[in-house]
């Protein structure tokens, strides 16, 4: 018999689709706990049992079935890519504070899965910055090789109840991150070439941060193998920061980062992969995309040098999420046979 089109071709499911990019944050998670230890691995479960609970009070109070939305994993997704945003070392009601403003106010209050105007996960940090700010800036100090069992307790004691250890010994666990860190020995009239002789900073980004950012790669170039996300955002994003940073440092080396910094620091590879990614709150026209990822990146770029906050992430994307529609229906693909 003679194949004739339209053929149907089975999609993925959601949970399949989920799971995959659960997949992919593993390296990145794995080398996580080999440069800050555990305190990581709490995050990701306390945020998992975060979300699991507070979407079954939800669903039940909407009177809809729990089962199918708690196994689409959506949630889970949500959830650990706010754990792997903020401090490993945060107090644990901060993720769990983080978790419930997610699933609430970035997801059901719009509907659920599918209708989420914003990047759940994005929603969440930013009002956590907003509000706790000191708690959100501290991160703690990279370890040379995987981090002892004592460490390990020290940072759990911290993360359950910090009074528990000196301030001195709190002191020495946390640092600014290199962003933060930057920006603000710039105001001091220090050079970057200085600043950069500090322990916290590494080969090329922050110290530890490079093997985080390689293990988000991995992560991210296995979604794109499976054809889970497409090329367009990600290149959009890290080619738009690594030029504009480029710029700037050419003109002042003395002032600007490099742009391999700006890529290998912060959350680059997590957002360029992860969160701007997003099939709900992103752009779904290939020109779309290549616009919304150009268009965060130098947001994120003008935040970072310029703005109050040491990273602009969040902040970019949840103003681009707000454009995604328009930016859609202005780059809608030519119809065949219309002009």
């Amino acid at each position: 018999m003679e194949n004739r089109s339209p053929y149907i071709v089975n999609a993925p499911s959601v949970s399949t689709i989920m799971l995959k990019v659960l997949l992919a944050l593993i390296p990145g998670i794995a080398l996580y706990v080999y440069v800050f230890g555990l305190g990581v691995i709490v995050n990701i479960l306390l945020a998992s049992l975060t979300v699991i609970m507070t979407e079954s009070v939800i669903l039940a109070i909407r009177k809809l079935p729990i089962k199918p939305f708690i196994l689409d994993g959506s949630g889970l997704v949500t959830a650990w890519l706010l754990a792997l945003s903020i401090p490993s070392i945060a107090p644990w009601w901060i993720i769990v504070l983080g978790t419930l403003l997610c699933i609430t106010f970035g997801k059901h209050v719009y509907g659920g899965l599918g209708y989420n105007l914003f990047n759940p996960a994005m929603v969440g940090y930013a009002i956590l910055l907003i509000s706790f700010p000191s708690i959100m800036t501290h991160w703690q100090m990279p370890n040379n090789l995987m981090a002892s069992p004592s460490d390990w307790l020290d940072q759990i004691r911290v993360i359950f109840n910090s009074n528990l250890l000196p301030k001195e010994t709190l002191d020495a666990m946390s640092s600014a991150t290199p962003l933060d860190y930057i920006k603000t020995q710039l105001t001091l009239n220090q050079p970057l070439n200085t600043i950069q002789q500090d322990k916290i900073f590494g080969f090329i980004g922050g110290r530890g941060l490079e093997l985080i950012n390689l293990g988000y790669l991995a992560g991210g170039l296995y979604l794109l193998k499976e054809k889970i996300i497409s090329w367009h955002l990600p290149v959009a994003f890290l080619s738009t920061l690594f030029l504009t940073a480029l710029l700037f440092n050419v003109l002042a080396p003395d002032t600007f980062a490099s742009p391999l910094f700006h890529i290998m620091s912060g959350g680059s590879m997590l957002c360029a992969f992860f969160i701007i990614t997003d099939p709900v709150s992103a752009p779904t026209t290939p020109k779309g995309k290549i616009y919304f990822g150009v268009g965060i990146a130098l947001l994120v770029f003008i935040i970072r040098i310029f703005g109050g906050y040491p990273e602009g992430i969040a902040f970019a994307v949840l103003l681009f999420n707000i454009c995604a529609p328009l930016i859609d229906s202005l780059t809608q693909p030519r119809i065949f046979g219309h002009k």
